[in-house]
């Protein structure tokens, strides 16, 4: 039998959270580990489609540190954001183990084990930074697709010519399900996209690129405490956008001109039919009113800017679509792409941490477990917590509570005023 490994912190995922972590650790001088079940960025590498571009502009994407993009206005490919997290995590001798999958995390009396397909560790905290996409989900009906179709969720979907020839049925509306409806009739495909909710969102809005404006409106850095509705964030949409070739509009309307067929929610199948709801205008304009809401506060807040620099008003048009099917004859169809989105699942957690739904319960990423804590969850303090570049305040914030009660000591002076720059000053002090 092994040895047990010992360490200070074990960070449980090397995507974008973990990375960010142990950076301000490193920094910090403060042993640890980060764990990878895969490669640096391994859900990127291994769970996307090859074309993906970033739904947000490169200045967005920035992880703590020196590190810039190129082109701050970009949208970066999968595969180069993928060279970006290898070359942030070589630029610090992060301590990542790659090929490394947690088996299970349990309390002891000094804190935590962690047993591994390559052994054991012993910790006195850990921090899981698995992600908000953790794991696909599908709806029950996906278990009565008929077999002579192929059914895999989007986190499957590599690029057309992967699939079998044949039409395809995308199910979801979200950005994964508009993008790859797209690919797929630009490639020649005949493409149904079945839409339940979704947050269909301009890509660029009076003169500026969205997130532009989200942002200096201070959409981004809304907190749970602000805008309280939002604490079931299970339910929370994800803006459909694309950062396809540049930063193109994606919306029903530009899908049904590609000759996509749009239709309402699919219900479940009937021999060898699709059988859809008759709800697609209703869905359609309670889609619409989002938007128009988030236009209304990003009017409001141009009018608070000088006369000289608010820019023109703009009116955004109603998506035109013929009328919905409600019927699709499968035989025409070779494959069912579930775009239906993620959940999470921890069945190697040993430690009351679960809330009633499933999901961690936390504040700020600090559950209630002494020395458990989590990061890059869907609004785990701001609107932005869950972004690429909004994991670095959560980071440096789980950062400053590890160290405040390590073992070690106190922290060197330069650890402190490192962990005490920016918006968390008064929670690191």
């Amino acid at each position: 039998m092994s040895a047990v490994r010992t360490t200070e912190i074990i960070v449980i995922g090397a995507g974008q959270a973990g990375l960010a972590l142990s950076r301000f650790l490193t920094r910090a001088g403060h042993e640890h580990v980060v764990l990878e079940r895969g490669r640096v960025g391994e859900r990127w590498r291994s769970e996307r489609w090859d074309s993906l571009s970033l739904l947000t502009p490169n200045w967005l994407n920035e992880l703590p540190g020196p590190m810039r993009h190129a082109d701050p206005d970009g949208f970066l490919s999968r595969d180069g954001f993928v060279g970006y997290l290898e070359e942030y995590a070589q630029s610090f001798s992060a301590p990542v183990h790659e090929g490394v999958s947690v088996l299970e995390v349990a309390r002891t009396q000094a804190g935590f084990s962690v047993e591994t397909d390559s052994g054991v560790w012993a910790a006195r905290s850990v921090v899981i930074a698995t992600g908000y996409a953790d794991e696909p989900r599908l709806p029950a009906i996906a278990a009565a697709a008929p077999g002579t179709v192929l059914s895999i969720h989007s986190s499957g979907y590599r690029s057309p010519a992967q699939l079998p020839p044949g039409g395809v049925l995308v199910v979801g509306a979200g950005p994964s399900g508009q993008q790859i409806a797209a690919e797929l009739a630009e490639a020649g495909r005949e493409v149904a996209i079945a839409v339940g909710r979704h947050a269909p969102m301009r890509r660029r809005y009076r003169g500026r690129d969205i997130w532009s404006w989200l942002d200096a409106s201070g959409n981004l850095d809304q907190t749970l405490d602000d805008v309280p509705h939002e604490r079931k964030t299970s339910r929370a949409l994800s803006v459909v956008l694309s950062g396809a070739d540049g930063g193109r509009q994606l919306d029903l309307g530009a899908l049904s001109a590609l000759g996509v067929t749009v239709s309402g929610r699919l219900r479940g199948f009937s021999g060898r039919h699709a059988i859809f709801a008759d709800d697609l205008e209703r869905t359609v304009e309670r889609a619409e009113q989002r938007q128009r809401r988030v236009f209304g506060r990003i009017d409001d807040y141009i009018e608070t800017l000088p006369p000289a620099e608010r820019p023109e008003t703009e009116s955004i048009p109603e998506p035109a679509l013929p009328p919905a099917s409600r019927v699709l004859d499968l035989d025409r169809v070779s494959t069912v792409i579930w775009a239906t989105g993620y959940g999470r699942s921890y069945p190697w957690l040993n430690a009351d941490v679960l809330g009633d739904d499933g999901e961690i319960a936390h504040r700020r990423g600090i559950t209630r477990v002494p020395g458990l804590y989590a990061l890059g969850l869907r609004f785990q303090h701001r609107r932005k917590s869950h972004f690429i570049g909004g994991v670095g305040g959560d980071a440096r914030f789980i950062a400053s509570r590890i160290l405040s009660r390590s073992a070690t000591g106190a922290l060197r002076p330069e650890a402190r005023r490192h962990l005490a720059v920016g918006a968390y000053v008064a929670d690191v002090a």
